[in-house]
């Protein structure tokens, strides 16, 4: 049985919050849904609604946060994926169990009522994942 049950995000480090929604409002229609300031992680999101998934917005609030220093050595771009699975911490087990590296050690809160993990990007195709289990208010 597989762990993930959905894309949750995909999430894109940007340097200009506002410029990028109005690029996405104006140009592709999109539709804000969600903003917040994710202390813990040093990052303002917003989320950008794709059918039952989102386009996550990313840019630091700090200048020591992993988004900002992405973006001083890559750039603006895709920062990770985000997958949506029924148990975080059976997902999470599971990554480890298999020898995977792991980021977070174990499930912590995330933003909109998350509980999330993140794998590291040298456990696969060399991509941040996050594992992302829906709060109960969604």
């Amino acid at each position: 049985m597989s762990q993930l049950t959905e894309i949750d995000h995909v999430a894109i480090a940007v340097n200009d919050l506002a410029a990028t929604i109005a690029w996405y409002e104006s140009v592709l229609g999109a539709r804000v849904v969600h903003r917040e300031v994710v202390a813990s992680d040093g990052v303002e999101e917003a989320l950008i609604a794709v059918a039952e998934s989102y386009v996550q917005l990313l840019t630091p609030t700090t200048p020591d946060s992993p988004v900002a220093k992405f973006l001083a050595t890559r750039g603006e771009g895709l920062h990770h994926v985000g997958f949506r699975v029924a148990d975080c911490a059976a997902a999470l087990e599971a990554v480890r169990a298999a020898g995977g590296r792991l980021i977070d050690q174990v499930p912590r809160a995330g933003s909109r009522g998350t509980t999330v993990a993140f794998v590291h990007p040298k456990t696969i195709g060399g991509t941040l994942i996050e594992l992302v289990e829906e709060g109960p208010a969604h």
